[in-house]
């Protein structure tokens, strides 16, 4: 089965044919989608694909209904693009996305699948907001998590590179979204985000965990409104906001001083900031499974930015984490590779894995439309 993988992100766009045995086979990217404007072109690309038997889209919050991979008719679009106010960055583009492809392929079946169910088994102590347990169940709210389609395949992956099923596993979904996922034996336990995806990590314009009695401060004392509290919360924090620039990790790095001495810098103590939250979520994660056997970075950072692994793992010594630099350094020229960064004699391995969320998603296809 040829199956078109649609990932609409918070800004891009990229859809990939994937064969029967997941190779990619044709693919095309947006790196500015904004879901309205930009269509003519990803229809002339579907336009001119040989064979496109099933298609998978990447959908960010599936909320408490979408527990599973759905297939897609009026109905399930209806209610998905209904979560919108949960993923605002995100859930429009997704249904942008479906529109777009089922205008090219009406008569092809197509999948939804959600990077919130991959965590909707969540232990109840780990998933339960300390609110009203009335406001709990009137308005489901709940740590959802996202980023589960990646922390999915990563966990897969892991447990084919080290040959071992049982892994507890910490797996670091790095990008200009990012989040960790405690994951025991492949069953995530524990992540970062919440029941957005602005909670956890400080992200490329994301602010992360933030005290909400400072938001309720800044609502009530500094007259700031709903509105740009929320355009703030979106877009305008995180490294972006830290740096007073740019949100791009790469940017980052660039004005990082090869020796590490250039502490005064912005960019040097946004980077302070982004690694301190980082090496304290995982330690957060390793201890909801009692300890870690492997930890993974994955996403556009943790695949290319060895400076942000070595500064994360740097603080993990006492968890029996440690990097070989060499083999880290060179993990960043792997571009299709998945490597072993570990030091000899620790206990605990460090993987770089690639992102392959298109195979993660192209698998939940097939296994919906033969069930279906």
């Amino acid at each position: 089965m040829h199956v078109l993988v649609v990932n609409a992100g918070s800004s891009s766009l990229k859809v990939r044919l994937l064969d029967p045995d997941d190779e990619v086979v044709a693919r095309f990217d947006l790196g500015e989608w904004g879901g309205a404007h930009e269509t003519e072109e990803l229809t002339e690309f579907i336009g001119g694909l040989a064979r496109v038997d099933a298609v998978g889209h990447r959908i960010v919050h599936g909320g408490a209904e979408f527990t599973a991979p759905a297939m897609l008719d009026g109905d399930t679009r209806h209610r998905i693009a209904a979560l919108a106010e949960l993923a605002p960055l995100h859930q429009p583009r997704g249904v942008a996305g479906i529109d777009t492809v089922a205008g090219a392929l009406p008569d092809t079946p197509a999948v939804a699948c959600f990077d919130t169910a991959f965590h909707h088994d969540l232990p109840a102590a780990a998933a339960t907001y300390a609110l009203p347990r009335e406001w709990n169940r009137r308005w489901r709210l709940r740590r959802y998590g996202f980023h589960g389609l990646s922390h999915a395949y990563a966990a897969r992956r892991a447990a084919s590179m080290l040959d071992r099923a049982d892994l507890r596993m910490v797996s670091c979904h790095l990008g200009a979204g990012a989040s960790l996922a405690a994951v025991h034996s492949g069953r995530s336990v524990d992540t970062t985000m919440g029941f957005t995806p602005l909670d956890g990590l400080v992200m490329a314009t994301r602010p992360g965990s933030v005290d909400p009695g400072l938001l309720l401060w800044l609502l009530r004392h500094a007259g700031v409104d709903g509105e740009r509290l929320a355009d703030v919360l979106d877009h305008r924090s995180g490294l972006a906001g830290l740096t007073g620039g740019s949100g791009d990790m790469r940017d980052v790095v660039r004005s990082l001083g090869a020796d590490g001495t250039d502490t005064g810098t912005t960019a040097a103590a946004a980077f302070g900031v982004y690694v301190h939250r980082l090496r304290r979520e995982i330690a957060a994660m390793a201890a909801a499974m009692d300890g870690i056997d492997v930890l993974v970075f994955t996403g556009g950072v943790g695949e290319h930015q060895p400076r942000v692994r070595a500064a994360a793992v740097a603080g993990l010594g006492f968890l029996g984490i440690r990097l070989d630099h060499a083999a880290n350094d060179s993990a960043n020229d792997t571009a299709t590779t998945d490597a072993d960064i570990t030091a000899a004699g620790v206990p605990v391995r460090t993987l770089v894995i690639n992102a392959r969320e298109d195979r993660e998603i192209a698998r939940q296809t097939r296994a919906t439309i033969k069930a279906g």
